[in-house]
């Protein structure tokens, strides 16, 4: 369980969890921007519109021609040097699947918000997570929030992780469409010292794209070649396991949050069952939870936060301490 204490120099807002990832866009005052509209993600990018327009952020916000255009121009500016923010949903999703499938490849840090949605058709708007697996085993890092408090850590913590160096993958926040794109809560914002402590500059160091450094980005290559570039990525995968716990500890300090980098257990303690799953239904499990342990059944929950890199020995230990297990999936 998550253990809070004061934060200085935050503030508390009412916030959606697509207006949260708004406020990690401004506050580690992300580059360039691009936008193409498709719901439920679409929110996120009406807010950071509003902050440019109003003076509050300043960005480069490019509204592409289509999903494909719109990711191809964020993968490019990473190239360069640009920290960058992009975003899709369901279908939309799908459709840049040629430059998402690149990305990791490329080790490009590209952050992009699934706004997590039923693939049509028809045309269904509710919630579930085939868009955002797509890219499970494509090299990105995959996180999925369950409330707007938990977009500022998994927000924050995907430029973090992807930027280092040792990692530099791309990093999808799959937020559950309606459920958490669209639905307030109060949320402590971080100050802004804060961020600059956690986040460092995005420095690519030699493999920047510039005239100055010459150097080739995205090369044809033969198959020997592609299976050298599928091991570094996996490389680089198991590499964000290790920074991603080195990040925790920072975050725990700066901003006075002792959280599981990876889990989140609910009444575990005492269980005989758990039920496991990701995302948003959390809290209607919890509800479920605390109905049944009325009932005198001894029901806990597991919660996975990150996807990829996988925990696999984190969520061993914790379920094996379990006489069954149920596992929810929305996909």
């Amino acid at each position: 369980m998550a253990t809070a204490v004061e934060q200085k120099g935050a503030g508390v807002e009412l916030l959606t969890g697509s207006e949260v990832m708004a406020h990690i866009c401004r506050l580690a005052d992300v580059d360039v921007l691009t936008a193409y509209p498709i719901r439920p993600y679409d929110t996120v990018m009406q807010f950071v519109s509003k902050m440019i327009a109003n003076g509050d952020f300043d960005a480069d916000y490019i509204p592409a021609e289509s999903e494909h255009g719109q990711f191809e121009v964020v993968k490019h500016a990473s190239a360069c040097g640009a920290r960058v923010f992009t975003g899709s949903s369901g279908v939309g999703w799908l459709y840049a699947m040629e430059p998402l499938a690149v990305t990791a490849g490329l080790r490009l840090p590209m952050v992009a918000l699934v706004g997590c949605r039923a693939l049509d058709d028809p045309g269904a708007f509710g919630t579930e997570h085939n868009d955002a697996l797509l890219v499970r085993d494509l090299g990105w890092m995959i996180n999925f929030p369950s409330t707007a408090q938990e977009v500022v850590e998994l927000g924050l913590m995907s430029y973090r992780v992807a930027e280092d160096p040792r990692v530099f993958l791309p990093c999808a926040i799959a937020m559950d469409g309606a459920f958490l794109t669209h639905s307030q809560a109060t949320v402590t914002v971080p100050s802004q010292e804060q961020v600059n402590e956690f986040l460092p500059p995005y420095d690519r160091g030699d493999l920047l794209l510039h005239p100055d450094n010459p150097i080739t980005i995205a090369p044809q290559a033969n198959e020997d070649w592609l299976m050298e570039v599928r091991r570094q990525s996996s490389e680089a995968g198991k590499n964000a396991y290790t920074v991603m716990k080195e990040a925790y500890k920072d975050f725990s300090r700066i901003f006075g949050e002792d959280v599981n980098p990876f889990l989140e257990e609910y009444m575990t303690e005492d269980a005989d069952v758990v039920l496991v799953g990701m995302g948003t239904l959390a809290l209607p499990v919890k509800v479920a939870i605390r109905e049944m342990r009325k009932a005198g059944k001894k029901v806990g929950m597991v919660r996975l936060k990150w996807v990829r890199p996988f925990p696999t020995d984190e969520l061993r230990a914790s379920l094996s301490r379990f006489k069954a297990v149920g596992v929810i999936d929305r996909d």
